[in-house]
């Protein structure tokens, strides 16, 4: 099963080349890049671990791109995305946001829906092994 979150997920994975194009689309915009990094894909997960610290003061796509190889030599077999935000309005909105890395193999879910009460529905997602 392929995570399908963010940005561009439903296309191949993006090659370096493309990702350092979208990031430099990302600087050109004025927009801070994050690095974060999950073994958890879970869509409720929204909160994945930093790689290191926001990059609100880079101007060069190959920087990010340096930490973005330096995260994927440390978690090869994690989900990496980055983030890029908008702090024109004085907060931090995420602008984009698409994955960079995968694991070899991902997880795949089972979704089971139980009718309760009334028109109450019930979903519970397990990971399939």
């Amino acid at each position: 099963m392929r995570i399908t979150q963010g940005c561009f997920s439903f296309l191949p994975d993006l090659t370096d080349e493309q990702i350092t194009a979208q990031i430099e689309y990302c600087l050109n915009n004025s927009w801070a890049i994050g690095v974060e990094y999950t073994d958890d894909p879970h869509p409720r997960n929204t909160y994945w671990t930093m790689w290191g610290n926001p990059m609100f003061d880079l101007r060069d796509a190959a920087g990010v791109m340096l930490e973005v190889r330096a995260c994927r030599k440390a978690f090869p077999d994690h989900y990496i995305r980055i983030n890029a935000f908008d702090s024109t309005r004085g907060f931090e909105t995420v602008r984009m946001s698409f994955i960079v890395n995968r694991p070899k193999v991902e997880p795949t879910f089972a979704i089971t829906r139980t009718e309760v009460r009334g028109r109450t529905v019930n979903i519970t997602m397990t990971v399939v092994k």
